[in-house]
């Protein structure tokens, strides 16, 4: 599979690819939304890719509940899922699918943590910085609705939101050691679905004074 090349299955991933993602240690993960509001905002794709680079574009429905396929490997307890800012689509993924991620490592989250020299944590920013590559965020405001439809510059917008996250990951993780803030970070991931369903109930500011 070719460094810009991915595959687009409807409504959830086939059988075949469940299996071969399974065999993966580590997954990157990423949703594309109507919005920033789970309950209001649909989910319209789901975005996987493994170390051997391969990318699958899920297309999700108006109205869909289930992905039984994309719900077993989310909750597969030896498959890593690595998002960037992984609050909101563990949210999502609740919210519309029903799904459980588990475990989880979020790039964002390791950011703050490890590069504390930089107020920039972004995906952009983090991938121009670790991978030293450009990503194109001309498509990041567009209509997702439209799944059947989506253009070329959509499609591979989606697809490179994953494609760096796995290399950021490892990147990430050497600096949390070096800087001895590792076992921080793992404690803020298993805080996340905690921290998801207090979302999703819309409970603000409860650990304020």
């Amino acid at each position: 599979m070719t460094a810009n090349s991915f595959q687009i299955f409807d409504r959830d991933l086939t059988e075949a690819q469940l299996s071969s993602y399974l065999q993966a240690e580590a997954i990157a993960v990423d949703t594309e939304t109507m919005g920033l509001l789970p309950q209001r905002d649909r989910l319209c794709l789901v975005q996987i890719c493994d170390p051997q680079d391969q990318v699958s574009v899920v297309r999700i429905e108006r109205g869909q509940t289930e992905a039984p396929y994309l719900k077993q490997l989310m909750e597969a307890s030896d498959v890593l899922k690595i998002f960037h800012f992984a609050r909101f689509d563990l949210a999502t993924l609740k919210y519309h699918l029903g799904i459980q991620v588990n475990p989880i490592f979020c790039t964002k989250i390791a950011s703050k943590l490890a590069r504390t020299y930089s107020p920039k944590h972004g995906l952009k920013d983090l991938v121009m910085e670790l991978e030293g590559v450009e990503l194109d965020k001309s498509a990041q405001s567009s209509d997702w609705g439209n799944a059947a439809n989506l253009s070329d510059e959509q499609l591979q917008y989606a697809s490179n939101d994953v494609r760096y996250l796995i290399p950021a990951r490892e990147k990430l993780v050497r600096m949390l050691q070096r800087e001895e803030r590792w076992k921080l970070a793992q404690d803020c991931f298993q805080c996340l679905p905690t921290i998801v369903n207090l979302d999703l109930m819309q409970y603000q500011g409860i650990f304020e004074h």
